[in-house]
């Protein structure tokens, strides 16, 4: 299957000759720095997309490099000229608030297998938006309430200033009950952080948290490691999860990570995905795939009961989210996003694979803090 994606592809799932019943729109991050969490999406997406058998659904698959106006101008192209019912795929929060309100003022569906910007939690909620994924302050909430069980007080916290990465530190003061030893905004895509690390050195902290997804991630751990600070480091599944990891290598191992999905959740349908996505694309499957691959499957469960021109009947099946998790049970909020089990994680090393292996529960059952806000 990996063979048939290029970074902009048709693809066409529908028997010879027929119109498909069913278009989706799918815009991600295919180049640049972030590629690889989009191309987890795109391939966990299409994988259940196939397993389904379905002939009566077309993916048009568009590579937004990261790129905001990029972003609109594909959003613009997939509702006015390919005429899309569903839209999906964004990584970034900073662009799925350009993409995202317009959509579904179009009429659209947007369901998104990744970013969750507070602003589409609470007063900008809408009836046609969906997350598969999280709300952003989700994972970092529960590193906050980890780093509280594991007796850190004194923590230095950084990450890149956008919306995701406000909604980060956010969500991590929301439940850390510690001081701040130090407070840090990045630039979005900075691959130095000597200057960083060296505050945090200075700043007297006893712990270090951290959101700085995709190569952000990547650079600053290694640098951190090679910088004998030797504080503990907690932080979301982002900049440690399997894509991420066997670039890092050794550098992360003990890390603790949060995670609403691990390879190792214990359901008959995690296990055959992740078999499955490994006989197909050669990897271990990341957070962003299941991510996708269970908003196919979400999408899918709502065409068996109603096409998206029947917009109300299909938004109810949306909501009812009667499918097979690879999280398990799964339930939508009020405002649409999940209501969800996040795990503490330890990277750890099985073979030549860095990977992750479940230690216990930070936060069961958590819903967003801006659900209260949204008026639908």
């Amino acid at each position: 299957m990996k063979n048939l994606f290029g970074i902009t592809t048709a693809l066409a799932l529908t028997a010879a000759g027929a119109a498909a019943d069913t278009k989706i729109g799918m815009i991600t991050t295919l180049s640049g720095g972030g590629a690889g969490l989009g191309i987890d999406v795109r391939d966990g997406f299409m994988l259940a997309i196939a397993q389904s058998g379905r002939d009566d659904i077309e993916v048009v698959i568009e590579d937004d490099q990261r790129k905001p106006d990029i972003a609109v101008q594909l959003s613009d192209k997939m509702i006015q000229s390919e005429k899309v019912d569903i839209m999906t795929g964004i990584i970034w929060s900073n662009l799925a608030m350009a993409v995202v309100p317009s959509a579904v003022n179009q009429d659209v569906f947007y369901l998104s297998p990744n970013a969750g910007p507070s602003a589409l939690a609470g007063a900008g909620c809408h009836e046609n938006y969906f997350n598969v994924a999280w709300q952003n302050d989700n994972l970092h909430e529960a590193a906050g309430a980890y780093a509280n069980g594991a007796g850190y007080s004194n923590s230095f916290i950084l990450a890149p200033n956008y919306p995701a990465g406000k909604d980060a530190l956010t969500g991590y003061k929301r439940f850390f009950e510690g001081e701040l030893a130090g407070e840090l905004y990045t630039e979005l895509g900075q691959t130095d952080y000597a200057a960083e690390i060296a505050q945090i050195r200075a700043s007297g902290a006893d712990s270090v948290f951290f959101f700085l997804p995709g190569g952000m991630g990547i650079s600053f751990l290694k640098q951190y490691s090679d910088s004998g600070v030797d504080l503990p480091v907690v932080g979301p599944a982002f900049s440690f999860d399997q894509g991420i990891l066997q670039a890092v290598g050794a550098a992360a191992l003990g890390v603790v990570n949060t995670s609403q999905w691990s390879k190792d959740i214990e359901n008959a349908t995690n296990a055959a995905f992740v078999e499955s996505f490994q006989t197909e694309y050669g990897r271990l499957p990341s957070l962003y795939a299941s991510q996708g691959f269970d908003t196919a499957n979400l999408i899918l469960s709502a065409l068996n009961i109603a096409n998206p021109d029947d917009a109300d009947t299909f938004r109810e099946a949306l909501r009812a989210a009667n499918f097979d998790s690879t999280r398990g049970d799964f339930m939508f909020g009020p405002n649409h996003h999940p209501v969800q089990t996040i795990y503490a994680r330890e990277v750890v090393q099985e073979g030549e694979i860095f990977t992750n292996k479940i230690l216990g529960t930070a936060l069961e059952n958590h819903a967003d803090a801006y659900a209260g806000d949204c008026k639908m």
